[in-house]
């Protein structure tokens, strides 16, 4: 599972647990401690995850920090926990004080949900009131993920991140001036759009009738480019089906083994399958293999890594898959739409194989 899934999966399991999260304590254990394995990060190592990390500041001393994250013992990312019903206040930080007292580039202030990483862009040694990085993890968006890969262990690099940090930080406060100006455009904003396209004296009145108009062109722009991405994807996708059932086609009429005839119908189980597993693997290593009894489904095109097999030549159609002890386990379905029922047993068995050497 590569590290959007792993990202996307915790984010799923978070929405289901926080019903049942009503500490601080509990936030760090089933929230902040599973977001710093995804990054990589051995939480039961101290030499990589210390806990309680003392922080001295001056004089006092046996100050704490939640979390640092360690390299040859020396901190990188301090962090900072809160209940994750606890709105994030930076001003109100301990990280404020214990930034400059280490050797940690980064700090991080999180409920488990929102996340914001800090820096010192504006001056050296004091961490920043504003974070260059901010996410909420229930909402994560695609360009986030890759942002956050940086911070991965395997990716963790201090000048890559710090070069590309300036950079984030005012994107993201532009988006929110913006995102500010579309909704209630300013006099500034008026007066600057106005001017490109009115010759006339501008007056308070002219300003006063252009402001809804500049606003009606912003949400114009953005709808024309939502439908154009949606035209694309439509496209896209509309090409996809006909790609897949001149496949079905193909494969259909491929001649088998001695005896066997793969339907159309085990086909389209085939590919039910692998839609609903190209999200976790590459759809690539999903492949099938018919014999006379039944249509398998297998991983790396390995006999010894079979995901699933179907019976859909009976009066009765099952799903079968393989326990940990080779016993195969049947699923009754009344149709192919009941695979999607499965998905979860599937990805069990993904889970499994996994884990299994060729």
């Amino acid at each position: 599972m590569d590290f959007k899934d792993q990202i996307l999966q915790l984010a799923s399991r978070i929405e289901k647990l926080l019903p049942q999260i009503k500490t601080e304590e509990a936030t760090k254990n089933a929230l902040i401690l599973p977001f710093i394995q995804v990054l990589g990060y051995d939480v039961f190592n101290p030499f990589e995850v210390n806990p309680e990390f003392i922080a001295d500041i001056g004089i006092k001393k046996g100050e704490k920090v939640d979390y640092a994250i360690l390299k040859d013992e020396e901190p990188m990312i301090l962090i900072e926990c809160k209940h994750h019903l606890e709105k994030l206040d930076p001003h109100n930080s301990q990280l404020f004080r214990y930034f400059h007292t280490t050797k940690a580039k980064f700090g991080l202030l999180t409920n488990g949900l929102t996340y914001r990483f800090y820096t010192d862009l504006d001056e050296k040694n004091k961490m920043d009131s504003t974070p260059f990085f901010e996410f909420t993890i229930t909402e994560i968006k695609e360009t986030e993920i890759a942002e956050l890969k940086k911070f991965h262990k395997s990716y963790f690099d201090v000048e890559n991140i710090t070069n590309t940090a300036s950079e984030l930080k005012y994107l993201n406060e532009l988006k929110v001036l913006l995102n500010k100006e579309m909704i209630t455009p300013s006099d500034n904003f008026v007066s600057f759009f106005t001017k490109q396209v009115y010759s006339g004296v501008l007056t308070a009145k002219v300003k006063e009738q252009f402001a809804p108009i500049i606003k009606r062109s912003f949400n114009l722009l953005i709808s024309d480019a939502i439908n154009e991405r949606l035209k694309s994807a439509l496209n896209q996708e509309k090409q996809l089906e006909v790609a897949e059932a001149d496949k079905i086609e193909e494969a259909a009429n491929t001649p088998q083994g001695p005896g066997i005839v793969t339907t159309v119908q085990e086909l389209e189980g085939f590919y039910i399958i692998k839609s609903l597993l190209r999200q976790h693997i590459d759809a690539k290593r999903i492949t099938y293999r018919d014999a006379l009894s039944y249509f398998a489904i297998l991983l790396d095109d390995n006999n010894r890594k079979t995901i699933c097999r179907l019976y859909l030549d009976g009066s009765k159609n099952y799903l079968a898959v393989l326990d940990e002890t080779k016993k195969e386990v049947r699923h009754e379905i009344k149709s192919l739409d009941g695979i999607y029922q499965l998905g979860d047993l599937l990805l069990e068995v993904i889970g499994r194989l996994e884990k299994v050497k060729s």
